[in-house]
C-alpha cells in the first residue's frame, strides 16, 4: 500500500457548486501588535485586532490561502504602521495568493492611547481613544478611511443663562440697597451657589474617508479635533487644573449645534480629507436621552 508523503490541499480542488466569484473572502479578529506613529518621532505599540480579506477572482478555484493574509499581517507588525506600509501589506496579500485575488482589504481597530498634560499644574495622565482603519486595494487603487472617538465636555449656553439669572435674582434680593458693599458681596458669592447649569460628558464619532491621500499623524488630528472643540475631558487634575477646565466650560458654552459646526469646518479646511461623517453626542445630565447631531459632506 502506497501512503502519500505530501499533505493534500482540499482548497486547491475545483468547486464543487456554482462557478461564482466572491467579492470578500479572508479571517477576523487576528491579534497583532502595531506600531502607531504619535509625533516627534515617537512611536507606541498598540494591540490591535485585526480584519484581512481577499476576493476570490478565479470562480474554479475553491478558496483562498488563508494562513497567507496571517503571515503579511506578521510583516505589518515589525514596521511603523502607516500608509506605506499598508499599501505594501494590501499588495502583498494580493500577491500571496497567486492569481486567485485582485483585490485585497484591511481593518485595524485599537486604542490609542496619549499623555494629556494637565492644564495648569504639573501633572499629566493618559486618555485612550478608540481607532479604526479600514484600507482597500480594489483594481490597482488604493482608499482609506478612519474612524475616531474623540471625548470632551460641553456646558448647554441655555442652562448657563437661566443660572445666571437666578444669581443675578438673588444677589437683587440680598442686596437691596443702591449701594452695595463690595466686599459683602464677594463674601455673600463665596458662600453661595445659587444655581449651576447642567454639563455633560459628550463624544465626537467621525468617520473619514481619505482616498489614496496621505493623513497626519492620528495624535495630531485629534490635537486638532480638541482644540476646536475647546473643552477636552482632562486625565490628572489638581483643584487648579479643576478651576481652570470650568472656566474654559463657561468660555465655550455650546450646544450639540456649537460642537458639530466646529467640527465641521476643521474637517472642510483638511485638505487631505475627502469625505467625511460625523456624530456628536452630548449626554445629557438634564434629560433622560441626548443630544445629537449627524452630518456628511456627500449627500446619500
Amino acid at each position: 500500500m502506497h501512503v502519500l508523503t505530501t499533505l493534500p490541499d482540499i482548497a486547491k480542488s475545483q468547486t464543487e457548486s456554482g462557478n461564482y466569484p466572491l467579492q470578500w473572502v479572508g479571517m477576523e479578529g487576528i491579534a497583532v501588535p502595531l506600531s502607531i506613529s504619535i509625533g516627534n518621532n515617537q512611536h507606541q505599540t498598540v494591540a490591535a485586532k485585526a480584519n484581512a480579506y481577499v476576493s476570490l477572482d478565479n470562480a474554479a478555484e475553491k478558496g483562498i490561502h488563508m494562513s497567507r493574509l496571517h503571515t503579511v499581517l506578521n510583516h505589518l507588525s515589525n514596521t511603523n504602521c502607516d500608509k506605506n506600509a499598508l499599501d505594501t501589506a494590501l499588495e502583498r496579500m494580493i500577491e500571496s495568493q497567486e492569481g486567485l485575488s485582485q483585490s485585497a482589504k484591511i481593518e485595524l481597530n485599537f486604542d490609542l492611547v496619549l499623555t494629556k498634560a494637565s492644564l495648569l499644574s504639573q501633572e499629566a495622565g493618559f486618555q485612550s481613544y478608540p481607532v479604526k482603519i479600514i484600507g482597500e486595494r480594489i483594481s490597482g487603487n488604493s482608499r482609506y478611511e478612519i474612524g475616531l472617538t474623540v471625548p470632551y465636555s460641553s456646558t448647554c449656553p441655555c442652562s448657563a443663562a437661566l443660572s445666571r439669572q437666578l444669581l443675578a435674582t438673588a444677589i437683587d434680593r440680598e442686596f437691596s440697597a443702591s449701594n452695595i458693599d463690595k466686599q459683602s458681596l464677594l463674601m455673600w458669592l463665596q458662600e453661595k451657589s445659587i444655581a449651576t447649569p447642567h454639563s455633560q460628558r459628550s463624544y465626537a464619532y467621525l468617520n473619514l474617508k481619505l482616498g489614496d491621500n496621505s493623513w497626519l499623524p492620528l495624535s495630531s488630528f485629534i490635537s486638532q479635533i480638541e482644540e476646536a472643540i475647546g473643552t477636552p475631558v482632562q486625565t490628572m487634575v489638581k483643584r487648579t487644573d479643576e478651576q481652570e477646565f470650568a472656566r474654559l466650560n463657561a468660555d465655550n458654552l455650546m450646544f450639540c449645534e456649537d460642537a458639530a459646526r466646529k467640527i465641521k469646518t476643521l474637517l472642510e479646511q483638511s485638505t487631505w480629507i475627502t469625505d467625511y461623517w460625523f456624530k456628536v453626542e452630548h449626554r445629557e445630565s438634564l434629560h433622560a436621552h441626548n443630544a445629537v447631531v449627524i452630518d456628511q459632506k456627500s449627500p446619500n
